[in-house]
């Protein structure tokens, strides 16, 4: 007599080939997917890519920070062994799996939230009695692993940046960013909340995540807690003072004309605005709305001379690194008057050299 797993499941059809979908508690997962020696395999004869050590402590601590409120979606995984489907009396869709216990199961998705859920049973073992879906496939060979692999990677489509922290509210400085952005009109009007790349013809200026990014530069590693009073103010201040912004709001510049004759609206401009609100968050922001104010003089035309090499590249199109938003800061800053660091000179004598050269 062998003995067999025996998984309730459900089953169903896709493309005339039949999978099974079962609830299993997260105490079985070592005993179906035990973790091997790791030995070096080469990619081509593995149904799976190989696992980044690094993201599995990310997603263990993750479970373990929000023991009430975590979710995972679905494990794939390939039956290589013997099996059979035993429905309930009155449902052809409905019954029990029988896998015998010297079959192996092959993760086809999933393999890093498996990997993960093992860890933080090692630190919480009440969690064993949770579960997960695992969604079963008959083992058809390497080939139709890799298959189902590629099929599920291949044709998911990923979330943007932006759309995760308009929903997550878990991460402190994403409610944050989202409040403030709605709190202000002209960015709540002018910010896209889902994507993070705009169109040529987009009817938004900027993108969530772009602020996100920011308001994270502004506050280093300070307390989130404490700055949404100050980003209120900091980005409140900045509408008031970018020109073409206002300009746009009174109707005196298309979306078009700003964004093709000047560098106001770009994602590497907010970054460079980052680095100046670092320096009121970090120091003296008591003079703040009144430095502010010499944005207004600022030239922001794509076409002036100061942003060659910092902002614009020779080829005309917008430099993006971390150099450009330090560059254009350093602008900003002499602009209104705060003292550049050592690391912002010497930014500028190298730019010097490069354009001379």
């Amino acid at each position: 007599m062998n003995y067999v797993y025996k998984f309730p499941v459900v089953k169903g059809v896709q493309a005339d080939k039949e999978y099974y979908i079962a609830m299993v508690p997260l105490k079985m997962l070592p005993k179906l997917f035990p973790a091997s020696e790791e030995e070096y395999i080469p990619p081509e004869y593995r149904a799976q890519r190989k696992i980044n050590e690094s993201r599995i402590p990310v997603i263990s601590k993750y479970i373990l920070d929000n023991r009430d409120s975590y979710v995972f979606s679905a494990l794939a995984a390939s039956i290589d062994g013997q099996y059979s489907f035993i429905p309930y009396e009155k449902s052809s869709v409905l019954g029990i799996l029988e896998v015998e216990m010297d079959a192996k199961f092959l993760i086809n998705d999933g393999q890093h939230r498996k990997s993960a859920i093992l860890e933080a049973l090692k630190e919480d073992e009440t969690l064993g009695d949770e579960t997960i879906s695992i969604v079963f496939y008959a083992d058809k060979g390497l080939a139709r692993s890799q298959q189902i692999f590629t099929d599920l990677n291949k044709n998911a489509v990923k979330t943007s940046n932006s759309i995760a922290e308009l929903y997550d509210s878990r991460d402190e400085m994403a409610v944050i960013t989202r409040k403030v952005v709605h709190n202000i009109e002209f960015l709540d009007t002018y910010t896209d909340k889902e994507k993070d790349i705009l169109g040529k013809y987009s009817s938004s200026l900027f993108t969530l995540n772009t602020f996100y990014v920011t308001n994270k530069t502004i506050i280093g590693r300070n307390s989130i807690a404490e700055s949404e009073c100050f980003l209120n103010s900091y980005w409140e201040a900045v509408v008031r003072n970018m020109r073409q912004w206002e300009e746009l709001q009174n109707h005196e510049i298309t979306k078009v004309d700003l964004r093709e004759g000047y560098i106001a609206t770009q994602s590497i401009v907010i970054q460079a605005l980052g680095r100046i609100g670092n320096c009121y968050f970090t120091g003296d922001a008591s003079k703040m709305d009144e430095d502010l104010k010499k944005l207004r003089d600022i030239n922001w035309s794509r076409s002036a001379k100061q942003w060659v090499m910092r902002a614009v590249g020779k080829n005309g199109r917008i430099i993006t690194n971390k150099k450009a938003a330090m560059l254009i800061a350093n602008v900003l800053k002499q602009q209104i008057g705060i003292p550049l660091s050592a690391d912002e000179e010497a930014a500028e004598r190298n730019l010097r050299k490069e354009i001379e050269g």
